[in-house]
C-alpha cells in the first residue's frame, strides 16, 4: 500500500429521479475533492431508489454506455480522484432482471474496474419484506482488484455478511463496500459487521450508505463510516447526506500486522 490514501465515504438519501441523484452525486463528490479526497465511495442504489423494486428495471445501461456511467466517468475526471460508483442497475441476460454493478473509475474518468454483486439479500418480518433475487440477477465472479498498486476487495451491502466472500479476496489492504442497510438490519448489525471485517482482514474499510427516509418511504440506517485495522471508528455519519474522510495510513497498517501477524497465522 502506498503511504496514504485520503479517502471518503459518500453518504445520499436517493430519490426516485435519476436525474435528481445525479446532481446530488456530482455535488457530494466535488465535496470529498475539495477535502482532499484521493478516492471517493458512492453508496449502493444512488441513482433511484424507487417506490417498487421494479422501477430501478427501466434505468438498467449497456456496460460502458449510458448517462448513468458517462455521468460518474465525467465526475471521476473533473474531480480528479478515483471514483467507485456505489452500484448501477445494468442489463441483464435474464428478463425482468438487473445487474446490480459497482463500477470503479481512475482519476482521468476511464473505466478500471466492475463487480456484479453476488449476494442477494431477502429479509422478512416486523413489517417489511425485501427479495432481491426478484428484480436482481446474481453475479458470479469475485473480485480481484488492483488500483493504484493497492489491493482492494469490493462487496456490496449483503456481500458484508460472508466473510469467506472477502478472504477469497485476499491479499487486500483496503474493502469498499457500498450499501443501502435497511434501518432494521443496520441498527442490529452494521457497525458490528463492519468493525469485524476490519479486524479479521486486518485493513481498512470504507463504507457507504444509503442513510435516511427516501421517497419511497423506506428508511435505511446510514451511518456510513471508514475503519482502521484496528477496527477504530475514524469516521461516521449517522444519517443524512454528506460525506466523511480519513486518511488511509500504510505505517497503520503494518503496525496493526507487525504486532499481531494473525494472516500469517491462517491455517485454513
Amino acid at each position: 500500500m502506498i503511504d496514504t490514501i485520503r479517502a471518503a465515504a459518500v453518504q445520499m438519501i436517493s430519490a426516485t429521479d435519476p436525474d435528481t441523484n445525479i446532481r446530488t452525486m456530482r455535488r457530494l463528490v466535488k465535496e470529498a475533492a475539495d477535502k482532499g479526497a484521493d478516492w471517493v465511495l458512492l453508496p449502493e442504489y444512488w441513482p433511484v431508489m424507487g417506490r417498487q423494486d421494479t422501477d430501478k428495471l427501466a434505468f438498467a445501461e449497456t456496460l460502458g454506455e449510458g448517462r448513468l456511467q458517462t455521468a460518474l466517468s465525467e465526475a471521476a475526471r473533473e474531480n480528479k480522484v478515483v471514483l467507485f460508483g456505489g452500484t448501477i442497475p445494468l442489463q441483464s441476460e435474464t428478463e425482468g432482471k438487473v445487474l446490480n454493478t459497482m463500477p470503479a473509475y481512475g482519476r482521468d474518468g476511464k473505466p478500471l474496474a466492475h463487480y456484479h454483486k453476488m449476494h442477494l439479500f431477502g429479509f422478512s418480518g416486523l413489517g417489511e419484506r425485501y427479495a432481491e433475487a426478484d428484480t436482481i440477477a446474481a453475479g458470479s465472479e469475485v473480485p480481484k482488484w488492483t488500483v493504484g498498486g493497492v489491493n482492494v476487495a469490493a462487496g456490496v451491502c449483503y456481500d458484508l455478511r460472508f466473510p469467506e466472500f472477502f478472504r477469497a479476496q485476499s491479499p487486500f489492504d483496503v474493502l469498499l463496500l457500498p450499501a443501502a442497510f435497511t434501518y432494521t438490519t443496520g441498527q442490529a448489525h452494521w457497525e458490528l459487521l463492519l468493525r469485524t471485517r476490519a479486524v479479521e482482514n486486518q485493513c481498512y474499510v470504507v463504507a457507504s450508505a444509503q442513510g435516511g427516509r427516501h421517497e419511497s418511504g423506506r428508511r435505511t440506517f446510514g451511518h456510513s463510516m471508514i475503519i482502521d485495522p484496528w477496527g477504530e471508528v475514524l469516521a461516521v455519519l449517522p444519517e443524512g447526506e454528506g460525506v466523511v474522510c480519513a486518511d488511509l495510513d500504510a505505517g497503520r497498517l503494518n503496525s496493526v500486522r507487525t504486532r499481531l501477524p494473525a494472516l500469517q497465522h491462517r491455517l485454513l
